[in-house]
């Protein structure tokens, strides 16, 4: 009861004094809020900020999403099949020009024997549904054919040297690009988006500058006679090899690397060896047989081996198209080497090709293409036994089986699981 007491005793103030000490608490309390604002420049860089940062934030992240490890690895990968083509040119001008040794037929000879020894000896000892014998009653005509396409489609391209120029071959040899696009497209149920295409138009783009920079600096080897018969054959064996890409990459995803490798191995050295004896007998019997071309042999062999060999990794890890763009960059290392092997004429338009192409491997790497019709989730709908499949009742379905996935999926795509 003693703390009221002070309270009461207060005199009592009079009804304007208090009016006049509310206005000025009022006037304190603008005062001290204007002093407390930020000043003009910062306001608005503070406003910028806000909005700028999560902007940049975005494009980071979507940066860091596109060059992504996957990404770079495919890439990688590309380019070690494309320095193992320019080991197998760089060993054929040698074999060709300085010991006159024209034999395109007995060299992919060896290479297809080693394949033989390798795989389809591995091949003969599995037991089972993997074994060679259980795969030859299976599909033994299958893979004689995609034998005699692999061995005509490496014989036409060499043989249209002799017929046409170097930037020919170079520009034609790209028709395997829309071949295995269009191969893909009908026959795997691949689909591509619109930066599929951008990038293979930037890869061709790229091509076509290493064409122009041939012809500045005059480096147009090849006879030029017939040359109509020489792109002919150019293009006759793009399309073989586009067949061929897509094959590898429909058997190296449902069946298996070995068992490709090993029928290839089979069927080519087979067929490969009479032809050979048909139309090469004569021409290796020319040849002047030492040490050096041994061993230009043997290195044509080992590039050649190590190219069939690693190719089904690549293809089964992107894609045939994506292989096939990433060997655009193979003449461009056998150029960089005959500047100081050969002594070629440089030109910047060769290094501006160069990054064209990656850019353009980049851009088609970014996303992933998608398979219209997975027969997986189809086969769910036959199999009455099997489970029930509740799919979303609007909403495009995008399965999640990708043939390209170089690039991480963006968070807007959809999916559809597969069990």
């Amino acid at each position: 009861m003693a703390s009221p007491a002070p309270a009461m005793l207060a005199p009592q103030q009079h009804p304007h004094q208090q009016h006049q000490q509310h206005q000025q608490q009022q006037a304190n309390h603008v005062v001290a809020t204007i002093e407390n604002l930020p000043p003009e420049g910062s306001s608005g860089g503070a406003r910028s900020n806000s909005l700028s940062g999560p902007h940049s934030a975005n494009v980071r992240q979507r940066i860091r999403k596109v060059f992504n490890r996957e990404l770079l690895l495919s890439i990688a990968l590309g380019q070690v099949l494309s320095l193992l083509i320019c080991g197998i040119s760089l060993t054929s001008k040698y074999l060709s020009d300085d010991f006159h040794a024209n034999t395109p037929v007995f060299q992919s000879f060896l290479n297809y024997i080693l394949l033989f020894l390798v795989y389809t000896t591995t091949l003969a000892v599995r037991q089972g549904e993997e074994n060679l014998l259980a795969i030859l009653k299976r599909r033994w005509w299958k893979y004689m054919i995609l034998g005699i396409i692999d061995i005509e489609a490496n014989y036409l391209v060499v043989k249209a040297y002799q017929y046409t120029t170097f930037t020919s071959v170079q520009l034609l040899d790209c028709f395997v690009i829309p071949v295995v696009i269009l191969l893909s497209w009908f026959f795997l149920l691949i689909r591509y988006k619109a930066v599929h295409f951008i990038g293979i138009v930037v890869c061709i783009l790229g091509m076509g500058c290493m064409a122009g920079a041939d012809v500045l600096v005059g480096r147009q080897q090849g006879a030029g006679e017939n040359k109509l018969i020489g792109d002919l054959l150019v293009l006759g064996g793009a399309t073989l090899y586009g067949i061929s890409n897509v094959c590898e990459e429909y058997i190296v995803r449902n069946l298996s690397r070995v068992e490709f490798l090993g029928m290839i191995g089979l069927f080519g050295s087979f067929f490969s060896g009479i032809q050979l004896a048909i139309m090469e007998h004569k021409e290796l019997l020319k040849v002047p047989w030492d040490w050096q071309i041994g061993l230009l042999y043997v290195g044509f062999s080992a590039c050649m081996f190590g190219l069939y060999s690693f190719m089904p990794v690549v293809i089964k890890k992107t894609s045939a198209t994506a292989v096939n763009l990433s060997l655009l960059t193979a003449d461009l290392y056998s150029l960089f080497c005959g500047f100081f092997l050969f002594h070629y004429k440089f030109s910047g338009l060769y290094l501006l090709s160069f990054f064209t192409i990656l850019v353009g491997l980049v851009l088609y790497s970014s996303t992933s293409t998608y398979v219209a019709q997975d027969p997986r989730v189809y086969k769910q709908f036959r199999n009455p036994s099997g489970p029930v499949v509740d799919l979303p009742a609007t909403g495009q379905l995008e399965p999640s089986v990708t043939y390209t996935s170089l690039g991480q999926e963006t968070e807007e795509e959809p999916h559809v699981r597969v069990a």
